[in-house]
C-alpha cells in the first residue's frame, strides 16, 4: 500500500509556538482480482467466463487517521467495491459500497465507529473459517449464514475492544430508521476472538430484523437472499445466526473448521409459515508448501429443515502462488451436490458453491477457476 502522509502545520512552527504536534495520515489501497471461470451449469447450461473478485473483491480505498493527543485518534475509511471485468460498481451500485465509516480510536479504551460497517462475525470469526485463506469455495452453499460476509450493515454503532492477552471481542447495533417503528429494521451483534500460540478460537452471534410489517424488506442488513438455498424465505420476518469457528497451527499445515446455525423466522407477513432452519458444518486443511506456495482443501455439509429438507455436501481444492509481495495467481475447483427439497411446494433442491457461483440447474454443479490477483 502506498502511504501519504499529510502534516496539518511544520514542525518548527509547532514547536515554535508549543502547539501539540498532530498527524494526519492517509492510505491509498486497493485490489484488482479477475480470472477465468468454467461453471458446468450455470442455469442449465455450461459457462466459461471471464469474473472479478474471486480470492479477494476487487476494490479501492481510502484510509486514515487524525492524532488528538492523549492517546486518542480519529479513524475513517471509505471502500468501493467494483468489477474488475467491466468496471462497474459492486455491492448495489453505491459508491463506498464495502465501507464507509468514521469514528474515534484509543489504544486504552478500543475503538468505536459509524456508518456502513462489517459484522463482528466477519471481523472475528471470518478469519479462522476456510474461507479467510483461498476464497468462497470454502463455505456454506449460498452463503445463507453471511460466512463469507455477502452483506455489509448500514447505520451501525460497533465499539471494538483492545486485543487483551490474546483475547479481543466486538459489538454492534444497527438503527432500523424506520419512523414510528424503532424496532423494524434494526440490527445487533457480538463476537468474541482468542488467540495463543498456535490455537485460534472465535464464536458470535447477529440478529436483523427484516422490516415489520409493510415495511418487509427494508433493513440495516444487505440481502441475504442470492440464491435459490434461501431465496423461497426472502420474507422472513427476521435472521439469526449463531457461528464458531476455530483453527491449530502445526508449523506449516493449519487444520480448522466452523459450525454455524442460521433460523428465518417467519410472522404474519412471511409467506412461509414455520421458521427455517440451516445447520452448517466447515472443515479445511491449509499447507504452505513454500514461502511462495499455500494449498488448501475443503468440505462443507448444509442440511435445512423447517419448511424444506436439503442437504448440501460440498468439496473444494485451491492453490496460490505469490509472484510478489503484492502480485499472486490461484487456482480452485469445487463441486456441490444438493439432495432433498428447498421450499415448501418441495422444489428439488438446487446445488450451490458458496458464494462463488449461481443456481445450477440440476442438483450438480462444478466450477473451475484461474486467475491473477494485485495488491496496492
Amino acid at each position: 500500500m502506498k502511504k501519504i502522509t499529510l502534516a496539518m502545520a511544520s514542525a518548527a512552527l509547532l514547536a515554535a509556538t508549543g502547539m501539540a504536534h498532530a498527524q494526519n495520515s492517509v492510505t491509498l489501497y486497493g485490489i484488482v482480482d479477475t480470472g477465468l471461470t468454467y461453471v458446468s451449469n450455470d442455469g442449465g447450461s455450461k459457462s466459461f467466463s471471464m469474473t472479478s473478485g474471486n480470492e479477494s473483491g476487487s476494490r479501492w480505498g481510502l484510509k486514515g487517521s487524525e492524532d488528538l493527543g492523549g492517546g486518542l485518534k480519529t479513524v475513517f475509511q471509505l471502500e468501493n467495491g467494483f468489477s474488475s471485468v467491466n468496471g462497474k460498481l459492486g455491492q448495489g451500485s453505491r459508491m463506498f459500497g464495502r465501507q464507509a465509516f468514521v469514528g474515534l480510536s484509543s489504544d486504552t479504551w478500543g475503538t468505536f465507529t459509524a456508518g456502513r460497517q462489517y459484522d463482528p462475525l466477519v471481523d472475528l470469526v471470518q478469519p479462522v473459517q476456510g474461507d479467510g485463506y483461498l476464497g468462497g469455495v470454502f463455505i456454506s452453499p449460498g452463503d445463507i449464514d453471511n460466512a463469507d460476509n455477502s452483506a455489509r450493515v448500514n447505520n451501525s454503532i460497533k465499539y471494538t475492544s483492545p486485543s487483551m492477552s490474546g483475547l479481543q471481542f466486538e459489538a454492534m447495533y444497527s438503527l432500523g430508521g424506520v419512523a414510528g417503528a424503532t424496532g423494524s429494521g434494526q440490527s445487533y451483534a457480538a463476537a468474541a476472538a482468542y488467540s495463543n500460540g498456535p490455537v485460534n478460537v472465535a464464536a458470535g452471534y447477529y440478529h436483523f430484523s427484516n422490516g415489520n410489517g409493510a415495511n418487509r424488506g427494508t433493513t440495516t442488513w444487505d440481502s441475504l437472499f442470492n440464491t435459490s438455498v434461501n431465496s423461497a424465505y426472502s420474507t422472513a420476518a427476521a435472521v439469526n445466526n449463531a457461528r464458531i469457528g476455530g483453527n491449530y497451527v502445526f508449523g506449516s499445515v493449519t487444520v480448522g473448521g466452523y459450525y454455524s446455525y442460521a433460523e428465518y423466522t417467519a410472522d404474519a407477513s412471511s409467506t412461509f409459515k414455520q421458521s427455517e432452519k440451516y445447520n452448517t458444518g466447515s472443515v479445511y486443511a491449509v499447507w504452505q508448501v513454500s514461502a511462495p506456495l499455500q494449498t488448501q482443501i475443503g468440505y462443507v455439509y448444509l442440511k435445512s429443515s423447517g419448511s424444506s429438507s436439503a442437504k448440501y455436501n460440498q468439496f473444494a481444492v485451491a492453490a496460490d502462488y505469490s509472484l510478489s509481495k503484492r502480485t499472486d495467481v490461484y487456482a480452485w475447483a469445487a463441486y456441490t451436490h444438493a439432495a432433498g427439497t428447498q421450499d415448501a411446494a418441495g422444489t428439488a433442491a438446487v446445488a450451490v458453491i458458496g458464494s462463488a457461483t449461481g443456481d445450477s440447474g440440476s442438483n450438480k454443479q462444478a466450477t473451475v477457476t484461474v486467475g491473477i490477483r494485485h495488491k496496492f
